[in-house]
């Protein structure tokens, strides 16, 4: 416990159970998903960028995500994964503020790459002839580009804000990484501004693109169902199927997480939660797209019958 204090050494991780029977399963658990994680979308990049009928928009984006959810995995299991080994579950002021910044910075970018790569599906569906112009180089280039930088801006003045709070409570942090709502949770003194400029944030970067994914979505549901036979509308609707279930599991999980009110504050609940954007979706999107992608299924055994037999 620390009192009167304003700035901790280090913070203590609870990570997801104290059990020491289970310590042994979490790691080897979460050691399988990282490995897994890594192969996985490591295989998406260089596969996309081997292969030249995948070298389009749609997998320029996809090979963004890719790189993304490798980040995104490494700033959270390394060290969970440490604290487990080790039995020591501290980690320093420095490298949670770090983890945090790392975390928000590519949640957010998440957020925007996903709703670009909406667009480009809606612009491939709804207006195929002037998809060469609407989406170039420069501009799909953009787009992933503003999705970095909008991540990296938002993700540095919030982190700021919140590690100039006093943390004057507690150093015990119930979560398996550090996160903006259990670290409020331990600050003192009044937050109230700290809270609302988190609250703002998630509304800006979860809700502005998940609507425009919805508006891309419509205009998309609409230019199906103009398409009068059942096999057009199958195949249309399965260029886009994999990126819908991506959105589905990554905003599902992180829209409950900050943009429920506080007073619905649940640590134990929140830190399942926290699972499905951290670790799920980052092992299950190479999946996705490989087993639902027949351009990415007929890329991969290309490469390796040329691979096998020259």
């Amino acid at each position: 416990m620390l009192h009167n204090s304003t700035m901790p050494i280090n913070f203590i991780l609870l990570g997801l159970s104290d059990e020491s029977y289970l310590q042994s399963i979490f790691f080897f658990t979460f050691l399988g998903i990282y490995m897994i994680t890594l192969s996985g979308n490591l295989i998406i990049i260089l596969l996309t960028l081997a292969d030249a009928t995948l070298h389009k928009p749609m997998y320029f984006f996809l090979r963004n995500l890719a790189f993304l959810e490798i980040c995104f995995t490494s700033v959270t299991i390394p060290k969970m994964l440490d604290n487990i080994h080790s039995g020591n579950k501290s980690i320093s002021f420095i490298g949670c503020a770090a983890q945090t910044y790392f975390s928000f910075f590519l949640g957010g970018t998440e957020c925007f790459l996903l709703a670009s790569m909406a667009y480009d599906r809606y612009v491939a569906i709804c207006k195929p002839l002037y998809y060469p112009i609407l989406i170039d180089q420069r501009v799909y280039t953009s787009l992933a580009l503003a999705s970095w930088l909008s991540g990296f801006f938002m993700s540095f003045g919030l982190t700021s804000m919140v590690f100039r709070l006093s943390f004057c409570d507690s150093n015990v942090i119930n979560h398996f990484f550090c996160d903006i709502p259990p670290l409020l949770k331990l600050a003192c003194g009044n937050i109230f501004m700290t809270e609302i400029a988190v609250f703002a944030v998630a509304v800006i970067y979860v809700t502005l693109p998940f609507l425009l994914i919805l508006l891309s979505y419509y205009g998309i549901i609409i230019a199906i169902l103009k398409i009068s036979s059942s096999e057009g509308r199958k195949k249309t609707f399965s260029t886009c199927s994999s990126h819908l279930i991506v959105v589905t599991l990554f905003y599902g999980s992180s829209s409950i997480m900050y943009l429920k009110p506080n007073s619905t504050y649940f640590p134990n609940t929140d830190k399942y939660l926290s699972l499905f954007y951290t670790f799920i979706s980052p092992i299950l999107n190479p999946i996705i797209y490989s087993l639902r992608n027949q351009e990415v299924k007929g890329a991969f055994l290309r490469i390796w019958e040329k691979k096998v037999f020259g």
